[in-house]
């Protein structure tokens, strides 16, 4: 099968209309294919003297299907045609023909799409290249995710997920369009090992497009799902401590859910009680819990965990080994291999005295990060602001203190 090389402006697009009319007839016999090749090619050369660009790509597209499923017909010469196909967006005379090209070719292309998904996403990466308009971006953008979760070519799109915050602000999509983009990057993700946090990530940010206005008061109830999926992903995490899940208007749908009622009562435990209230709760919801594949053992380690974050935010700084025994269900000789754990986890700094038995708290992650938490923030910043001009006060007195002094040294001594 020959390979059509690009030799002048026009010849590409007239060699790929040829092709697929010769593919396309080929069955039919010489008498019937060769008017039926020399008509189409005689209409592809009316649409490009007249820049027809969009009837080009039409026309082009008429065969894509047979093109894309046939075996005859390599990937390597598959890929060189479809790119030339792609190529029509940089000559439309205008935005809106370079989207409606776009669109075309993106109709053909999520077609059946467990036929060479990995090639299609590549075509769709490179028409995305080539689109002017930003809009015409994100809608190729979306359906290179549609055809990669249809086709299970995940491979080809995830490593684009990290720059996802940055296409949304190029973009500039509104909220609507954000989170279809969002819960298509976390339903891909949803089935990939080792990506259980970047799951929860973008769940988190499909989510927050709910912002509880009379705008999202009859869709808001679709999100139930997904806010269960992010209690749990939280729960199972054993590197996350810290969640806005609470504060998120989707994620309170679950407590009036009669089927996720139960999600969202453990998601209080995690985020606001202790040991013992997770033990009550995983004594009566057993079944529950490993339905959804959560781990007692588990469980217990970083509820452990998550209690003494409690006990660092109710203490003055000072945690004696008898309230942490307590809270964390165990005894005086483990206390410092739980303290270790949490130092090691990143989720506290402290000192332990032995001697005293106490544990001296310099800093501990809050567990939810919410409006108070930013009031003593923004309390702290100020005393410290306080705090750095008083210094810096001092040290401006000292200085016309000193440069005093020096002055009148210099006087007695002449």
């Amino acid at each position: 099968m020959a390979t059509i090389v690009n030799t002048t402006e026009e010849e590409p697009m007239l060699a790929v209309v040829r092709f697929t009319a010769e593919l396309a007839w080929a069955d039919a016999g010489p008498d019937v294919a060769e008017p039926e090749v020399a008509r189409l090619c005689a209409e592809a050369q009316q649409h490009v003297l007249a820049a027809r660009w969009l009837d080009m790509a039409s026309l082009m597209l008429a065969s894509a299907d047979l093109l894309l499923l046939s075996p005859r017909v390599p990937d390597k010469d598959l890929e060189c045609i479809l790119a030339i196909i792609c190529n029509l967006v940089t000559k439309a005379g205008s935005d809106e023909e370079a989207l409606q090209i776009a669109e075309a070719i993106c109709a053909k292309l999520v077609q059946q799409p467990g036929e060479k998904p990995a090639l299609r996403v590549k075509v769709l990466f490179s028409l995305y290249n080539l689109l002017p308009s930003t809009y015409g971006k994100a809608f190729v953008y979306r359906k290179a995710l549609e055809v990669a979760a249809a086709g299970k070519a995940a491979d080809c799109v995830v490593p684009s997920f990290k720059n996802i915050d940055t296409f949304v602000g190029d973009w500039g999509i509104g909220k609507l369009e954000q989170r279809d983009l969002f819960l298509a990057v976390a339903r891909i993700l949803k089935d990939q090992k080792g990506m259980s946090k970047e799951y929860f990530n973008f769940l988190n940010k499909y989510l927050a497009t709910f912002d509880g206005s009379s705008d999202d008061a009859g869709v808001i109830g679709e999100a139930k799902e997904e806010a269960a999926a992010a209690i749990i992903e939280f729960v199972k995490a054993a590197d996350l401590y810290q969640c806005d899940l609470l504060d998120m208007p989707a994620v309170a749908q679950p407590e009036k859910d009669e089927k996720y009622q139960s999600v969202y009562e453990l998601l209080k435990i995690f985020l606001t009680q202790r040991l013992d209230s997770y033990l009550e709760f995983q004594s009566a919801n057993s079944t529950l819990l490993q339905g959804y594949g959560l781990v007692h053992e588990d469980c217990i380690t970083k509820m452990r965990l998550m209690s003494l974050l409690d006990l660092s935010s109710h203490c003055s700084g000072e945690i004696p080994y008898s309230a942490i025994t307590k809270a964390l269900g165990i005894n005086d000789d483990e206390v410092e291999y739980w303290i270790v754990k949490a130092i090691s986890s990143k989720i506290l700094d402290c000192k332990v005295d032995q001697l005293n038995q106490f544990v001296i708290v310099s800093r501990h992650t809050e567990r939810i990060f919410g409006i108070p938490q930013w009031k003593s923030l923004r309390s702290k910043l100020a005393v410290w602001r306080g705090n750095i001009a008083n210094a810096i006060s001092t040290i401006q007195a000292n200085k016309v203190v000193e440069d005093g002094a020096q002055g009148m040294q210099g006087v007695v001594t002449r």
